[in-house]
């Protein structure tokens, strides 16, 4: 399983993250990205061969609290998350961090504790405090040049020039597809190494963004969003760089919970749901790693001639 093979000490420690992910955003061919919201959603996203992983803010809003996307996490629990995740997994990954958590010099305290915690990227968005989700009425936007200079202050803040900023506007649903384009042209400029414009509403207009020709793009596939649902091989084609799937392992898992325990709850059985819908024993501990810490407790156990002196 890549990053994560008994090293005796189950500590992952994968070299130059950071330069890694920087070149591969570089390349013609499309990063699928899908978001996790914690340690075992990241392990089951490294564990089928993805490349990367999304921290996804919606994400931990939803299953650490159990509330909606509008800004509840804080910066202290969003580092919380990414250092375990980090532990878990040998993939780099792009942290999701909504506004920076307040004005530029709260920016540079986020991505300092983030980078520390072992993140290999984030994501800024330019919404007021607190956002709502990407794909929620009602949002409301900063003023562009308040967020060229949160970018200008992510960007001296981080301690290796390889760790990627990502700059998202929402200003599309807001101020309209133009100015979103001025937006995402000048936090381009301003130093953020990859751009993100959410929520276009068009097929016209996704295939407009790549054309700007300023760096990396990221488009974001929500299903039940603004933006059409367009195949991967399609929006590698109009130029983006990153495909973004940041909820659909969380909607899955929401499904098949509900499917099993709904059987349960009228049937008092789970015979029925065993063959198809619930991952068997032996699965569940090795996505955990349950055999590489079985070697571990017999590596540190004091035998019984060794306790008796």
């Amino acid at each position: 399983m890549p990053g994560s093979t008994f090293d005796g000490s189950l500590h992952v420690s994968p070299d130059n993250l950071n330069a890694k992910l920087k070149k591969r955003l570089q390349q013609e061919a499309i990063l699928l990205l899908p978001g996790a919201s914690n340690a075992l959603g990241a392990r089951i996203i490294e564990d089928i061969g993805f490349e990367a992983v999304y921290v996804s803010g919606a994400g931990i809003a939803n299953t650490y609290l159990g509330m909606p996307d509008v800004g509840l996490v804080t910066l202290t629990e969003l580092v919380d998350h990414v250092a375990t995740i980090r532990d878990a997994v040998g993939l780099p990954l792009i942290v999701d961090v909504d506004t920076g958590f307040g004005n530029a010099l709260n920016v540079q305290r986020t991505v300092r504790l983030l980078e520390r915690s072992g993140a290999n990227a984030i994501q800024i968005e330019d919404q007021v405090t607190p956002k709502r989700c990407g794909h929620f009425d009602d949002k409301e936007v900063i003023a562009k040049e308040e967020m060229v200079q949160k970018i200008r202050a992510a960007t001296d803040a981080r301690n290796d020039d390889d760790f990627t900023i990502i700059a998202r506007t929402d200003a599309r649903a807001v101020l309209g597809f133009e100015e979103a384009v001025e937006r995402v042209t000048a936090y381009a400029e301003a130093g953020a190494d990859v751009t993100f414009l959410e929520a276009p509403q068009s097929l016209e207009e996704m295939a407009a963004v790549p054309k700007m020709g300023r760096g990396p793009q990221v488009v974001n596939t929500v299903e039940g969003g603004r933006t059409p649902m367009v195949d991967v091989a399609e929006l590698e084609k109009m130029g983006f760089s990153i495909a973004l799937y940041a909820n659909v392992s969380l909607q899955g898992a929401i499904r098949g919970m509900k499917k099993v325990l709904g059987h349960l709850h009228e049937h008092g059985s789970i015979s029925r749901v065993l063959d198809d819908d619930i991952a068997r024993w032996d699965e569940r501990q090795r996505m955990v790693r349950k055999p590489a810490f079985d070697e571990l407790e017999k590596k540190y156990t004091v035998n019984e001639q060794l306790r008796r002196g």
